[in-house]
């Protein structure tokens, strides 16, 4: 679950663009049963706008194109760029989930304030964690890089952020994702950014979370560490493929056979999680569209995940009298 959020929602800024990072792995989607298959399918089927990662929605003379971005880099990006530049160019205003001004807030906050990255009194990761699941957080660290005694110290929701990132990602370019570039091209354009939301936001839902939570987050990560390749792929061909939602049920379903969980308690976790970092956001981003709509042509770009669902931004937008179209 972790691992599908946090590489969807909650990425590291900033880097420059060159090259890219690539996993090989195998997707876990595709050699599923027949019979998880076939759940998998009916649980997406349910959800409004189950499929697609660009859309349109009109209301009047007030129009905005919508598009589910991938946080990660990919080459494949080239070809969406591609696509969507026209409708950023035409845009009056593009919105993203954090712009540049967001991001510089973002950086001096966490330089002045070490104490919401790394743990500067009390107990350290080790002395939390059994000495089994501190051993595997350990090597997972050296996998990507991170010497163990320097993890020790770090938070525990800031570790589940690097854990989310798999060793075959990470790198100089892992971050240049499709907002990046979309953001790079409107300020090329001279198109005016702006952040839907407020640069602290997804910080501060992580950062306040109760500590024994936080550290649930590290518990439920480790165990797939060894196919973190293979939850890669999976999560970019999904992507790739418009089916993002298809992602978030897998995860869910998955979640149900990891040790101590059943299909009530991953359930439960799924719906809390879904409700704090993509319910809420997204009916809170809703007056912010409707108010760029108002002024001329809008590109908004946000994770994917966003997208569907009965509290998805298409579902929202629909329900305030906006008529949704699928980008060609």
């Amino acid at each position: 679950m972790i691992r599908a959020l946090t590489v969807s929602l909650t990425l590291a800024f900033a880097s420059p663009v060159f090259g890219w990072t690539t996993c090989e792995g195998t997707n876990l989607i595709e050699n599923l049963p027949d019979a998880q298959r076939a759940q998998l399918d009916r649980a997406v089927a349910a959800q409004p706008f189950p499929s697609g990662n660009g859309w349109t929605a009109k209301r009047g003379d007030q129009e905005i194109t919508l598009v589910g971005t991938y946080h990660l880099n990919d080459p494949r990006l080239v070809g969406a760029m591609w696509r969507i530049t026209p409708a950023i160019e035409r845009a009056k205003t593009v919105l993203v989930e954090a712009g540049p001004k967001e991001e510089a807030q973002l950086l001096k906050h966490m330089a002045e304030n070490p104490a919401l990255v790394t743990i500067t009194d009390g107990p350290t990761i080790p002395e939390q964690l059994s000495e089994k699941e501190w051993t595997a957080l350990g090597a997972a660290l050296r996998a990507r890089g991170i010497p163990p005694f320097m993890g020790a110290k770090f938070q525990p929701w800031y570790l589940s952020m690097l854990l989310a990132i798999p060793p075959c990602q990470m790198g100089p370019s892992a971050d240049v994702g499709l907002d990046k570039r979309i953001i790079s091209s409107a300020e090329h354009a001279g198109i005016t950014v702006t952040a839907l939301e407020p640069w602290d936001t997804v910080l501060g839902m992580l950062a306040d979370m109760p500590p024994e939570e936080q550290l649930d987050m590290i518990r439920m990560t480790l165990p797939m560490e060894a196919q973190s390749a293979d939850y890669a792929v999976t999560l970019a061909d999904s992507y790739f493929a418009g089916e993002a939602r298809q992602m978030w049920e897998f995860m869910r379903l998955s979640a149900a056979d990891m040790p101590g969980y059943d299909t009530a308690r991953a359930d439960a976790e799924f719906a809390q999680m879904e409700h704090v970092l993509m319910v809420e956001r997204n009916r809170n981003w809703i007056p912010v569209i409707e108010a760029a709509a108002e002024h001329g042509p809008v590109l908004a770009a946000f994770g994917a995940l966003h997208l569907a669902g009965h509290d998805g931004v298409l579902n929202l937008l629909q329900e305030r009298g906006f008529e949704i179209s699928p980008l060609p």
